[in-house]
């Protein structure tokens, strides 16, 4: 949500694709999301940039063995940077630029654990076992965020402090506040103001 905060054109790109697939008559669901592309590859943008786990789970060697012409010595731990996997500029043309549309013009590219250039969720045996529902969660959340609301800074704010905290995980270092405006039909927010009004 930051990063679409600080390029509101992206934003309403991916509000455009939600708007043609699945309209303002009903919410954006599940089955919808394998036709919305664009909000995957926003997704795939967000991970490379910000993978939940910066270093992943650490690996250990058994044996000796050769990646990439470096010896790993047996009984080594390992520990794979997915952070600046997602940084390399051998790998990423303007890799601090967040830009979606690298992953429209190459949509092969996944975080399946396939493809060595994104890997937040990890590889093989050792990948993330809950990637796939929460490659679900994620995606459904920032589908029905970005088809309800239109999102600005507050207080006509232009910039965020985009840092971040390392630690197992990955967290923006300042809190982000946004502006929620409503565009969809008001029948589809009763249920927040019923919440509101039992909490």
């Amino acid at each position: 949500m930051a990063a679409l905060l600080l390029q509101p054109n992206i934003m309403k790109h991916a509000q455009k694709e939600l708007d043609n697939l699945v309209g303002t008559n009903r919410l954006v669901e599940e089955s919808d999301l394998q036709d919305l592309p664009y909000i995957q590859a926003i997704l795939k943008e967000t991970f490379r940039l910000h993978p939940p786990a910066p270093f992943l789970v650490p690996h250990h060697s058994i044996e000796a063995c050769q990646v990439e012409g470096y010896t790993i010595p047996a009984n080594t731990r390992v520990i794979v940077n997915v952070w600046a996997i997602g940084r390399d500029p051998n790998t990423w043309e303007n890799p601090l630029k967040f830009d979606p549309d690298r992953f429209m013009k190459h949509p092969e590219i996944d975080v399946q654990g396939q493809d060595f250039s994104l890997l937040p969720f990890g590889s093989g045996r050792r990948g993330c076992p809950g990637r796939s529902f929460g490659m679900l969660v994620v995606q459904i959340m920032l589908a029905r965020l970005l088809q309800s609301f239109d999102w600005s800074l507050p207080n006509n704010q232009h910039d965020l402090d985009m840092s971040e905290r390392f630690g197992l995980d990955l967290k923006k270092a300042e809190a982000l506040c946004a502006m929620a405006h409503p565009r969809l039909p008001s029948h589809f927010y009763h249920w927040c103001l019923l919440q509101d009004q039992v909490l």
